[in-house]
C-alpha cells in the first residue's frame, strides 16, 4: 500500500502480460441489497445485464425488490430509460445462496464498510464464481489491497466506488490494489461507460480514493467553523450551496481555477493553508449525534429535525434534484483535453 503507484493507464498493459478473458456474458451479481445495493442493481438491470442479488436478511428481499422497481419506473419516467420496467424486473432474483452467483461475469459486493465482513463476503463469492470472474467492491475507503489479502484470485479484485443514486449519477472510481492486474481494471472501465458512467482511474491505492479524500477534507473544516462559532450548520450548508454548488458540476477545482484566475489562489493558499484544521479526531458534534442515535432521514434525526413526513421529502427530493442535475451536466460534456502534469508523473 503506502501510496504506491500501481497502474498508469492503457499502456501499462505490455505484451506477454496475461489477460483475463474478455466480458462475454449478460450475467451480473450484486451482494447486499441496502440502499446501494438496490440502485447498483437498477443500473446493471437497466444497462441490459441478468442479475443475481445475493441477500441474507430476509426481511429486505421483498423491499429490495419493490425498491429496485420503483426505481426503475422512476428513471422511465424521466426518459433515463427506455425499456419497461415490469420486464427488466424479470430479469432479477434475490436470493440468500451464494451459489445462484456461478454465472456472473462481474460481481458488486456492497455490504457494510467493514473489512473483515467485506473479505468474508469476497471469500464467499470467489468459492462460487469462475476464476475470472471480476469481483468489485463498493467501499467508500478501504484500500483494494487489503480486500485483495487472502484472496484466491487477489488479480481481479478492484475497488469499485460507486455513487448514491448509482442508477442515476455518472460517478465511478476504479480503483486498483497492488495486485490487480492491469487487464482487469481496463474491463472494469469498459464496464463503467457500459453502464453510463464516466470512470475515473486512481493510479494509487491510497485509502478514500479521490473524491472522498477531497470531501472529508471539507468536512473537517465544515465542523471545525461551527465547532468554533464562526457560522451555524445552515449557514455553512448555505454557503456552500450557493458557491461551490452552482460550480461544482460544471468544473472540477482545477478547471474553475483556470476559470477564475489561478495566481489570485496560490497567494490566498500562502495565508489560509496554515490557518486550516488539521485535526486526526473525529469532530465532536459528529460524535454525539452518532451516540444519539441520528441516522439522518432514515429515522428522521440528524443535523436538522425532521419530522417523518418531511425525511420522506427530502429524499424525494434528492432523488429528482439528482435526475434534474444529470440533465444539466449533460448539457455541458467534459472536453479534458491535455492537462498540465505534476513533477514526477
Amino acid at each position: 500500500m503506502g501510496g504506491r503507484q500501481i497502474y498508469t493507464g492503457e499502456s501499462a498493459l505490455l505484451p506477454g502480460r496475461r489477460r483475463s478473458r474478455a466480458f462475454s456474458g449478460d450475467n451480473a451479481g450484486v451482494v447486499g441489497m441496502g440502499l446501494m445495493g438496490s440502485s447498483i442493481a437498477a443500473c446493471l438491470l437497466a444497462a441490459g445485464h441478468n442479475v443475481v442479488a445475493i441477500e441474507q436478511d430476509a426481511a429486505r428481499i421483498s423491499k429490495a425488490r419493490r425498491r429496485v422497481s420503483a426505481l426503475l419506473r422512476g428513471a422511465r419516467k424521466e426518459r433515463l430509460l427506455k425499456a419497461d420496467a415490469k420486464s427488466l424486473l424479470r430479469k432479477l432474483s434475490i436470493s440468500s445462496d451464494y451459489g445462484h452467483l456461478h454465472e456472473s461475469r462481474v460481481v458488486i459486493e456492497s455490504v457494510v464498510e467493514d473489512l473483515d465482513v467485506k473479505r468474508q463476503v469476497i471469500r464467499k463469492i470467489e468459492q462460487v464464481v469462475p476464476a475470472d470472474t471480476l469481483l468489485g467492491s463498493n467501499t467508500s475507503a478501504i484500500p483494494a489491497t487489503l480486500l485483495q489479502q487472502r484472496a484466491l484470485h487477489p488479480e481481479r479484485i478492484l475497488g469499485i466506488h460507486w455513487g448514491e443514486p448509482a442508477h442515476i449519477t455518472r460517478f465511478m472510481e476504479i480503483i486498483c490494489g497492488r495486485n490487480t492486474l492491469p487487464a482487469y481494471a481496463e474491463r472494469a472501465l469498459r464496464l463503467a461507460r457500459q453502464w453510463g458512467k464516466q470512470p475515473s482511474l486512481v493510479r494509487k491505492d491510497v485509502r478514500g480514493f479521490i473524491t472522498n479524500r477531497v470531501m472529508y477534507a471539507m468536512l473537517r473544516e465544515a465542523f471545525h467553523l461551527v465547532e468554533s462559532g464562526v457560522a451555524s450548520i445552515a449557514d455553512v450548508d448555505r454557503s456552500l450551496r450557493n458557491d461551490l454548488g452552482y460550480w461544482i458540476t460544471f468544473a472540477g477545482p482545477f478547471r474553475f481555477m483556470d476559470l477564475t484566475g489561478i495566481p489570485a489562489y496560490c497567494a490566498v493558499m500562502r495565508d489560509l493553508l496554515p490557518d486550516l484544521d488539521t485535526s486526526k479526531q473525529v469532530p465532536r458534534l459528529m460524535r454525539r449525534l452518532v451516540q444519539s442515535g441520528a441516522q439522518g432521514v432514515v429515522n428522521a434525526k440528524g443535523f436538522y429535525r425532521y419530522t417523518p413526513a418531511q425525511a420522506r421529502r427530502w429524499e424525494r427530493r434528492f432523488l429528482q434534484f439528482t435526475y434534474d442535475i444529470r440533465a444539466l451536466a449533460q448539457k455541458y460534456p467534459e472536453e479534458n483535453g491535455r492537462a498540465f502534469e505534476s513533477e514526477g508523473h
